[in-house]
């Protein structure tokens, strides 16, 4: 079993490792480990595979930390509850039964661990008639705070927090109501928020003209809207609270693998998986910081971890069992799959690589082509083992799949802490902070530590000098190369941000949760000019958080944005 330190220690026991009825820890982490393999290796035996060999292979790779399955699968697999996805999106029709529906859906969701996504789209705007009783509407902000309620109540009870994304369509005549909602910081506090746009309104603002608002209920035109206010409004909100965000519909369409099953309108609550209505994503990240060998890329090792995390994923659809049986329907439909990595930043120290810096950017394209081609290669192996997804002959593939999709980048908030890497694709925050959760965490770079040591600069003394700082570059003491090596979130501007985000999106099949930091000193043109430049550069979405723009923070005194820690134990803003 690879080496757990104490963070990691600490986030298994408080909210990982299994407990009694007394809430005492009955399990150590090599038992975690032990039971999410044998479980999922189970799955073997219908396809004619060999259980005991495959079990022995997953318990390695998750426990040596090479690749962690997300929360669900670690907390729930060989468990009475036995729910495994962390990602779900569930529809909004435009009835009191669809929406309480969604509400009890939604509770069952979040009390086994997953989160979800909605778009309130359908909703008739506020004021507008309902013909069954003679009233009027209350409009789809509304319905939203009994989604948040609901999910304020079910979260006391569990370890994991649900989360929520809320999606509005930018032509919604309620579309002011939601992006200032957020205005008041205690309200919709289990939400994120994306504006949904599409082609039509990105043509009316380059072409300067109006754009139509358009009563969802009538399909009429209520009225015109300047698409530049409206982007600038949008914007003026995320400067000061960090939502919402926007998504780009036609974009994530345009790469839809099933689309005569829908088409999509919602994403994951931290945005990463876009999805059709009741369809639900198993995620997992390899950590590449494990797959160097100090210098160089351990391309062998790579693609092993990566087939073998797909077959992992893949046994994870067979053995996950869904609270309610539309969503099992739909995943059965396309076995949708979210291969992400973490560790990004700890391989680029590996390699001698800047963070911000032309060759980051190259590398991080050419790292994610392999990781996707690879995991395509693994998903195409298993649809001859065991049938391709039942939609893909309708499916944008040629040839075929076991899944629709087997790529994404999740914040890997919760497992990068127990693999003791860097987040997801991110810079990170610091080489010495403490984490405020669970208490607080006191987080040190290991690598800055050895080449602290190494170099001849380390002292217990000037490592607690720098704790909390959010910089080291105006440190004399550190070499200019270390300093390079180091740069922080804070260090990074927003265009590498966006740029680092396109370059794995590129070869990723879902979507990439991001966020642009931005100092505290950005104004709202700022955060326009990264929407503009999202659109661009083909993003799926886009969300930016300025330093200092949240009452609650989670990364130190002044941190750049709060980070989702076990997918979704709390809202964070996200994606791309």
């Amino acid at each position: 079993m690879g080496s757990l330190d104490d963070v990691a220690k600490t986030v298994l026991h408080r909210r990982y490792l299994q407990q009694d009825e007394t809430g005492t820890v009955i399990e150590t982490p090599d038992e975690m480990f032990h039971r999410v393999a044998a479980d999922l290796a189970t799955a073997e035996a219908q396809f004619g595979g060999d259980v005991e060999t495959i079990e022995e292979r997953f318990y390695q790779t998750i426990s040596d930390l090479d690749f962690l399955p997300s929360s669900p699968v670690l907390m729930n697999a060989g468990t009475e509850l036995q729910q495994l996805a962390a990602c779900f999106v569930l529809p909004i029709d435009d009835s009191i039964e669809s929406i309480f529906t969604a509400v009890k859906q939604t509770a069952l969701i979040h009390q086994s661990g997953g989160g979800t996504g909605f778009s309130f789209s359908n909703l008739r705007p506020e004021g507008d008639v309902v013909m069954k009783t003679g009233g009027v509407a209350s409009g789809p902000v509304s319905f939203m705070k009994v989604f948040d309620t609901a999910t304020e109540q079910i979260k006391q009870g569990g370890r994991r927090r649900g989360a929520n994304m809320g999606v509005l369509h930018v032509s919604h005549p309620d579309l002011e109501e939601f992006i200032s909602v957020k205005a008041d910081e205690d309200v919709l506090r289990n939400f994120n928020l994306s504006v949904a746009t599409d082609e039509a309104f990105w043509e009316a603002y380059a072409a300067g003209d109006s754009y139509d608002i358009v009563n969802p209920r009538t399909e009429e035109t209520v009225e015109q809207a300047d698409p530049d206010a409206v982007l600038e409004r949008i914007a003026d909100m995320a400067w000061e609270t960090g939502d919402p965000g926007v998504l780009f519909l036609d974009t994530i369409n345009e790469q839809n693998p099933t689309p005569e099953l829908g088409r999509i309108e919602a994403t994951n609550p931290c945005g990463e998986v876009p999805e059709l209505p009741y369809e639900a994503c198993i995620l997992g990240s390899i950590n590449l910081g494990q797959h160097t060998d100090g210098e160089t890329v351990d391309w062998k090792k790579l693609r092993e971890t990566t087939h073998l995390a797909v077959r992992l994923l893949d046994n994870a659809i067979e053995r996950s069992q869904f609270p309610v049986p539309e969503i099992d329907e739909m995943v059965s439909k396309t076995r949708r799959l979210g291969l992400g990595v973490m560790g990004f930043h700890d391989m680029l120290v590996d390699l001698q690589i800047p963070y911000y810096s032309e060759t980051a950017l190259e590398f991080a394209g050419e790292l994610m082509e392999f990781v996707h081609d690879e995991s395509r290669n693994a998903s195409k192996r298993l649809a001859e083992e065991r049938d391709p997804f039942p939609a893909w002959e309708n499916s944008i593939h040629e040839e075929p799949m076991r899944n629709a999709t087997t790529t994404t980048i999740a914040p890997t908030g919760s497992i990068s802490l127990i693999a003791g890497c860097s987040a997801s694709i991110e810079p990170i925050y610091n080489v010495v902070y403490t984490k405020q959760v669970m208490g607080g965490l006191e987080i040190v770079n290991d690598r800055f530590i050895h080449m602290a040591k190494e170099r001849g600069f380390y002292s217990e003394e000037f490592i607690e000098e720098l704790h909390g700082r959010t910089t080291i570059q105006d440190i004399e003491e550190i070499p200019d190369d270390v300093k390079g090596l180091f740069q922080t979130a804070h260090d990074i501007p927003a265009e590498q941000h966006l740029e680092m985000q396109a370059a794995f999106q590129e070869h990723v099949d879902n979507a990439v949760s991001k966020t642009v930091n931005l100092p505290q000193s950005a104004d709202v043109d700022d955060v326009k000019e990264i929407f503009l430049s999202a659109r661009d550069l083909d993003l799926k979405g886009i969300t930016v958080f300025r330093s200092g723009a949240k009452p609650e923070q989670v990364l130190g005194e002044s941190p750049l944005k709060e980070e989702c820690v076990g997918e979704c134990d709390y809202v964070a803003p996200r994606q791309g």
